[in-house]
């Protein structure tokens, strides 16, 4: 299995978890989408570094072979897969009061 498959099947599953499975619906909300677009310089400043310095290195076989900020497309996907679980599942454990 390559990382391309492994990133785009966790943004599949992410935003199953999301709609389906927890259905705090954060895909169609607006807050979502601005909070993201926060995190998003950060993390493609965190794959720079680490990938421009080889501290995080990627066999050309496994991606896709396109290249931002030195990292490879499949950490935007990555990256958004574990944003959007990580706020859905927030956002449902404060809907039953559970993180607190």
């Amino acid at each position: 299995m390559t990382y391309t498959q492994i990133a785009l099947g966790a943004v599949f599953i992410a935003a199953f978890i999301d709609l389906e499975v927890l259905q705090t619906r954060l895909l169609k909300r607006k807050v979502f989408w601005t909070s993201y677009s926060i995190i998003l310089p950060f993390q493609l400043l965190t794959n720079w570094w680490l990938t421009s310095r080889n501290i995080v290195m990627y066999k050309a076989d496994t991606i896709l072979g396109f290249r931002i900020a030195s990292a490879p497309l499949e950490d935007l996907f990555f990256g958004f897969a574990l944003i959007l679980s990580v706020m859905s599942t927030w956002v449902y454990l404060g809907r039953k009061g559970l993180n607190n």
